[in-house]
């Protein structure tokens, strides 16, 4: 989710869900984690507003604060590395028991 926003600089504000493990807990159970960043080029908001619901890899910068003409966030991704299509479940094969033909 992307928002363009700001009075006198203008930058895109970003979030993504990060899934992964809870590992305070002894179930190990899973979690996800919201990472909110700011971007300034307009072409890496662009390739990240079309890689909805995939996964990305991205490289960042994290400042020890905030600046208006970088961003309402520490962290400014400045690239995208990778982009993959999360592994979709495989469709098990639908079984008819003999006894209803």
């Amino acid at each position: 989710m992307f928002v363009y926003k700001g009075y006198v600089f203008k930058t895109y504000e970003g979030r993504l869900i990060q899934a992964g493990y809870n590992s305070r807990n002894s179930n190990n159970t899973i979690q996800s984690n919201e990472f909110n960043f700011s971007v300034k080029k307009e072409s890496v908001a662009k390739q990240l507003e079309r890689c909805t619901g995939k996964m990305v890899e991205l490289h960042y910068k994290e400042y020890l604060g905030t600046l208006p003409w970088r961003g309402m966030t520490k962290y400014v991704v400045d690239s995208v590395y990778s982009v993959t299509t999360p592994n979709e479940p495989e469709e098990l094969p639908v079984t008819v028991p003999t006894e209803v033909l």
